[in-house]
């Protein structure tokens, strides 16, 4: 049994308010979980401290987190993450190398520095390390995990996990063909290819597309046609836009249902929300 939590679902910024409340606003971060295994972080968002807050405080913590790309949406949780703020806690990062040559830890130590945060990631008492991953399989945590890259706005990876038997794709930021709505790049199909839970980036409505077509993210539509070809059990809603708000989202999973057919099933992310595998 893994079971899939999301504590952040939006994307590009954090968008709490009254309109909002009942997907919530904070920024991406998904926890998988096994029993008697670590659990695997799936993007350090904002979300990440809302994770932190039903944790112990003690020092105990040990886990993993893979971390899609560097964007402020995708990151900016880390330092408020308590589990790691006290002695004894160890964290695993995996992500991919920006493309200036600089590694994942050199990354995080520039935007964790003054004058933009005032602690640096090697103040915080636990332990963190870094490990590039871009193209690769590694074992995390018991798990096998697949890398691959994906198509977004700088280097950004996707990436499949394989556990007791269980299959979870993450693709949180993929960009959509402008030219061709049916196009799918290969490594996101293979990550994808016949997985129990499919979370996509679903960010935008079709309008929304013609206007920020190279923004880096796709259609509920394309999210859909995403797991459709992949042959993906089912489809999880995620990335959902900051101005989109509970009434809007309400629509776009709806219409998404009525695409997906008898033959998938589709969900839409709210922050609490548990999926049970396996």
């Amino acid at each position: 049994m893994v079971n899939v939590t999301f504590y952040g679902v939006r994307g590009s910024t954090p968008c709490p308010g009254p309109s909002n409340a009942r997907f919530g606003g904070n920024t991406a971060c998904v926890v998988l979980e096994r029993p008697d295994m670590p659990p695997i972080v799936l993007d350090l968002g904002t979300g990440l401290r809302s994770y932190g807050e039903v944790l112990p405080h003690d020092g105990s913590f040990r886990g993993a987190a893979l971390v899609t790309h560097l964007h402020w949406d995708h990151v900016q949780g880390l330092p408020f993450f308590v589990p790691i703020l006290r002695d004894g806690a160890c964290m695993d990062v995996y992500g991919p190398r920006p493309d200036d040559g600089r590694t994942l830890a050199d990354a995080f130590a520039g935007f964790m520095r003054p004058p933009y945060f005032p602690v640096t990631v090697e103040q915080l008492p636990g332990e963190i390390h870094f490990h590039d991953l871009t193209d690769a399989t590694v074992e995390v945590c018991g798990a096998t995990v697949t890398a691959r890259s994906v198509p977004h706005v700088g280097v950004t990876n996707g990436y499949r996990i394989d556990w007791g038997g269980v299959s979870v794709a993450y693709l949180s930021d993929h960009q959509q063909p402008a030219d061709d709505p049916f196009s799918v790049a290969a490594g996101a199909l293979e990550l994808a290819q016949g997985v129990d839970l499919l979370i996509h980036d679903a960010q935008y409505t079709a309008d929304e597309f013609a206007h920020k077509c190279d923004w880096g993210h796709c259609t509920v539509e394309y999210a859909v046609n995403v797991a459709r070809r992949a042959g993906a059990e089912r489809l999880m809603l995620f990335h959902h836009d900051p101005a989109h708000d509970d009434d809007t989202l309400d629509c776009l999973y709806a219409g998404a249902r009525r695409l997906g057919g008898p033959d998938l099933e589709v969900l839409s992310a709210y922050e609490g929300l548990t999926v049970s595998l396996g």
